[in-house]
């Protein structure tokens, strides 16, 4: 029985790898979207696989091609982008094509791009307003300062009897 929307006899095996295999790899990577993306779902074998279709490259090993797509929710809903606007080039006896399109199809019919499109912007709200807290700790939580210069005369050069002192003063105060 198989553990997801794809079964063998939905594709056309390669020289390399079985319709099985093709199957699996569908399986797999839906399961692993749908649990959002978790590290321990990222087995080296799926890895192996992602990183020869939808366009993607090695990144030189598991942990970078993770770190570069699933680590953040806009990067997430990125790599759901880059997938379902990737064309499936080539022909199914020699590539995963008709594995990416029917992954693909599956996308869409789930929205995974709404549904991780949505969690990026609630991970960009959850940021800013832990920025927006922070900032009003510091600046509002400080008792405003008395207006220091209506004590000085801001026009020193209208009064004679002003002081270089006073001038001084008002430069300072102006400053902060």
């Amino acid at each position: 029985m198989s553990k997801g929307p794809f079964l063998p006899s939905d594709f056309i095996p390669t020289k390399f790898s079985s319709a099985a295999d093709k199957a699996d790899f569908g399986n797999a990577l839906l399961h692993f979207l749908d649990a959002d993306c978790p590290q321990g779902l990222f087995t080296e074998k799926l890895y192996r696989r992602l990183s020869m279709t939808f366009g993607h490259i090695a990144h030189y090993d598991r942990s970078g091609f993770y770190d570069t797509w699933f680590t953040r929710a806009r990067h997430r809903a990125a790599f759901v982008e880059k997938t379902l606007h990737w064309p499936c080039h080539g022909d199914p006896e020699f590539t995963f094509s008709d594995a990416e399109s029917a992954i693909q199809q599956v996308m869409r019919e789930r929205n995974y791009f709404g549904r991780f499109e949505l969690k990026a912007a609630e991970a960009l709200r959850a940021a800013e307003l832990r920025d927006l807290e922070r900032l009003e700790a510091k600046y509002r939580s400080q008792k405003p300062q008395e207006n220091v210069n209506t004590a000085i005369d801001p026009t020193p050069e209208a009064n004679p009897d002003s002081s270089s002192s006073s001038l001084d003063a008002a430069i300072q105060i102006s400053l902060f």
